[in-house]
């Protein structure tokens, strides 16, 4: 049984994306995508244990930082550099006191960031927190928007198409990845 209490994503959207703008479009498209995504993992694998009113409220949230974030190819116009915007979208979530939701959000980017990639890389991201996807559902969120771009929303990856977008990452994170393929494909 979930710990948490029933969430409506669309409102929280739209207290963090009041206009209809582009953004919000693309944000909305996204997502919807992810969440589609996950729900099919979660048909075609009923021996996986997974709760689906969560998953798809968490594929809905994944992104709800981009907004802080500066990336005008995707209309975003904060200040924050855009690899925070998992972190920025976990802030967000645990104000609104979904602290599971909170942790989609930060571990989604790539297929998780871990504390040596953070200092390797001089990410700004603090390191108090875990960016690795622990449980089933952030695995699945995770690889599911994988197969997805803000910046071209009108196409889907394959799966070869994705692994090879993850190889200027490093090989760990295309094992990770081919290990989810064959997990939920």
């Amino acid at each position: 049984m979930p710990n948490y209490f029933h969430m409506d994503y669309q409102s929280i959207i739209n207290r963090y994306y009041p206009e209809d703008n582009e953004l919000k479009r693309l944000l909305l498209v996204h997502s919807r995508q992810v969440a589609d995504r996950c729900l099919l993992i979660a048909k075609k694998h009923p021996e996986l244990p997974l709760d689906k009113e969560f998953l798809e409220e968490a594929a809905m949230l994944h992104d709800i930082g981009i907004f802080r974030c500066n990336a005008p190819s995707i209309q975003c116009t904060g200040t924050e550099p855009y690899i925070c915007h998992g972190y920025i979208g976990g802030q967000i979530l645990r104000e609104e006191g979904f602290v599971r939701h909170a942790q989609v959000c930060e571990r989604h980017t790539g297929t998780g960031l871990t504390k040596q990639q953070i200092e390797q890389q001089h990410l700004p991201l603090p390191l108090d927190r875990t960016y690795e996807p622990e449980t089933l559902e952030e695995q699945v969120v995770c690889y599911a928007d994988k197969f997805y771009s803000k910046s071209h929303v009108d196409r889907e990856r394959t799966v070869v198409e994705t692994a090879q977008s993850l190889e200027k990452f490093g090989p760990e994170g295309v094992r990770k990845f081919l290990k989810w393929v064959d997990l939920f494909e």
